[in-house]
C-alpha cells in the first residue's frame, strides 16, 4: 500500500456513476454532473484482435450503420452489464476522460444497481469499475439514488413512492427512513418501447426501421394515451418496405404511436399498482397525501403521468430534471455519506 492510498481523499475526484441501459452520467464530488454520453462502445475488428474505436456520442451515430470491420456494441442491457470486457472499456474511457490530469491515488466510486440485480450482476458492476481504476466500489439502489435526486426527503418516517422509468428497466419502490420498504424492477423501459414501435411498424405498415429512428419518433411524439382529437401530430418517418424490399417514406400520428406503446405503459402502471397493493397501509396513506414521483428518461414520455393517475387515482408528478436524477442522487450518496452510510453497499 503506498502512501498516496493512505491519504485517499487528498488527491482525488470521487465519483459516482449512474450505468445506465442507455446513457452513462459521471457525477464528481464538488463540480456536479459532467459528463452525459450514451452508454454505446464501438470496435474496429482485424483478424479477431478488437480495438477501441470510440466511445459514447461519437459511437451511438454507428449504431446501426457500421461496416463488416467496426462493431457498435451496447454494453448495458436492461440495467446490467451484457458485455463485461466492453463495459470496462466504457467505464475506463468516461473516468478518464473526466479525470484530465493522471493523479496519484485511485478515484473511489459509487454505482447505483438495479433493485432486482442479482449478486452476480452486482459482482460484475463492481469488478468492471475496480478494473477500471478506482480503490473502492460502493454500490447504491437506483430506487434511492432517484428519489434523493428528485428531492424527496426519504429520511423522514414517511412513505415515499417513486417509479424510475430507465432505458432498460422500470423501478418501482416505496421508500422510508432512508431505505427501500417494497422495490419491484420490471424490465420495461425506454428500450421495450422502441421495440413495440418497431413491431408496429412491421404489423401495421409493412415498414421496417431501425431503433434510432423507433427512439426518434418515441421522443419527438411518443405518447402514453391517445390524442383528444383521435390522431395528434403525425411525423415523417424512412424505412424499407417489406413487402417490395425499396426503401419507402411514410407518415405516423400520435395516435398509432400511443397505440404501439400501449403495452409497455400498461406494464409499468401494472407494477405501480401492484407496488401500492403491497405497500403497508400507513405508507400507502401518506402517499395518498404525498402522490407518486416519476424519473429517469422514460418519465418525458408524452401524458405518462396522465395515464398513470387515471389508472391509481393519486396525484403523479415528474421529477425536475427527470434524466440526472439518478446521477445526482448517487452523488447526494457520495457527498452526505455519513448519512446514507445505510444505502451504500462497499462489500459482497
Amino acid at each position: 500500500m503506498s502512501i498516496f492510498d493512505k491519504i485517499p481523499g487528498l488527491f482525488t475526484a470521487d465519483m459516482a456513476i449512474d450505468l445506465g441501459t442507455a446513457n452513462t452520467l459521471v457525477y464528481v464530488k464538488g463540480r456536479g454532473v459532467i459528463l452525459s454520453e450514451p452508454s454505446v462502445v464501438a470496435y474496429h475488428v482485424k483478424d479477431g484482435v478488437k480495438k477501441v474505436l470510440a466511445v459514447g456520442e461519437d459511437a451511438k451515430l454507428m449504431l446501426g450503420r457500421t461496416p463488416g470491420s467496426i462493431e457498435a456494441i451496447r454494453p448495458m442491457r436492461e440495467g446490467v452489464i451484457a458485455d463485461f470486457d466492453t463495459a470496462e472499456a466504457m467505464i475506463k474511457h468516461f473516468i478518464r476522460k473526466v479525470h484530465k490530469r493522471s493523479t496519484f491515488s485511485k478515484p473511489k466510486i459509487i454505482v447505483c444497481v438495479p433493485h432486482g440485480a442479482t449478486p452476480v450482476e452486482k459482482r460484475a458492476i463492481r469488478q468492471s469499475v475496480l478494473s477500471a481504476g478506482a480503490r473502492r466500489a460502493g454500490l447504491v439502489a437506483e430506487p434511492i439514488a432517484a428519489a434523493i435526486g428528485a428531492g424527496m426527503p426519504i429520511t423522514d418516517p414517511t412513505g415515499n413512492m417513486v417509479v424510475d422509468i430507465g432505458g432498460g428497466t422500470t423501478e418501482v419502490a416505496v421508500l422510508s427512513l432512508g431505505d427501500i420498504v417494497y422495490a419491484r424492477s420490471i424490465r420495461v423501459g425506454g428500450d421495450r418501447m422502441d421495440e413495440a414501435i418497431i413491431n408496429y411498424l412491421r404489423r401495421q405498415q409493412n415498414l421496417l426501421v431501425g431503433e434510432s429512428t423507433a427512439e426518434r419518433i418515441k421522443t419527438s411524439i411518443g405518447t402514453a394515451r391517445m390524442p383528444d382529437d383521435g390522431r395528434g401530430s403525425s411525423m415523417q418517418i424512412r424505412g424499407r418496405d417489406l413487402l417490395n424490399g425499396v426503401p419507402k417514406e411514410t407518415e405516423i400520428s400520435q395516435a398509432q404511436v400511443a397505440e404501439a406503446l400501449a403495452e409497455p405503459v400498461q406494464q409499468i402502471c401494472e407494477a405501480v399498482m401492484t407496488a401500492l397493493e403491497a405497500t403497508p397501509p400507513d405508507l400507502a396513506a401518506d402517499i395518498v397525501d404525498r402522490g407518486v414521483m416519476l424519473t429517469g428518461g422514460g418519465a418525458l414520455l408524452g401524458d405518462l403521468d396522465l395515464a398513470l393517475r387515471e389508472q391509481t387515482g393519486l396525484a403523479v408528478s415528474i421529477a425536475d430534471d427527470s434524466l440526472n436524477c439518478v446521477a445526482l442522487g448517487t452523488g447526494k450518496a457520495l457527498e452526505f455519506e455519513k448519512q446514507l452510510r445505510h444505502a451504500i453497499d462497499y462489500d459482497s
